[in-house]
């Protein structure tokens, strides 16, 4: 491939790259506005759930910082330039991010226990360990491109909790959003996610002819 075009390929990856985490950091910032801190500030609309979040805390607290610490280290071991200068940065984190979501995943199976939405959940939540474990062995096989690739499902299942959060000021999503509904959404969600970053990881094999 000529020179030109592999350096145009490359403009436009990094772009592309910019635009989608400026998205993301965008979404992650309306939905701490408009859930967490609506949240915290008893809106009537939320205070059921609010009761809920409290009588939960226990389990809630470890689910929603290890979560919390999944969603922030995407971005830094995605970041080519962080990877390439500090190897060993990388792979911290990444291991932080492998027990993130095994705290996560298992803390939020425990949160559903009992409920209806207990079959999402758990969907979900396998989901989350089986993209991560696939992630950890291609690192550990040199796999890189693949790994990659785990590590995108992966982090698209991490963002689900920001994602599903999205409609949550408007009414009648959360009014008629029962618990069986909640389940379905969940999975709904985590399949979206999922199709969308394969879609994306084959977008070049989808539009462009092979010569």
């Amino acid at each position: 491939m000529p020179t030109s075009t592999l350096r145009a390929t490359s403009a436009t990856d990094s772009r592309f790259k910019t635009i989608l985490w400026i998205s993301l950091g965008l979404t992650v910032l309306f939905v701490f506005i408009t859930s967490e801190v609506l949240l915290v500030t008893d809106y009537p609309m939320y205070h059921a759930y609010r009761l809920q979040v409290i009588a939960d805390r226990e389990l809630l607290i470890p689910h929603t910082l290890a979560g919390t610490f999944a969603l922030l280290i995407g971005p830094i071991n995605f970041s080519s330039r962080i990877r390439q200068r500090h190897l060993q940065l990388h792979r911290i984190l990444g291991r932080v991010y492998v027990i993130s979501v095994l705290v996560g995943a298992f803390t939020g199976i425990a949160l559903a226990w009992g409920r209806p939405g207990l079959p999402g959940t758990s969907m979900q939540a396998a989901a989350w360990i089986v993209c991560t474990t696939a992630a950890v062995i291609t690192a550990r096989n040199r796999q890189v491109d693949q790994h990659r690739q785990w590590m995108a499902r992966s982090y698209a299942i991490t963002f689900t909790f920001v994602s599903s959060r999205v409609l949550n000021l408007w009414p009648r999503y959360w009014s008629h959003l029962g618990d069986s509904l909640s389940a379905v959404g969940v999975i709904a969600f985590t399949l979206a996610s999922l199709l969308i970053v394969d879609l994306g990881l084959n977008w070049r094999e989808l539009t462009h002819r092979r010569a």
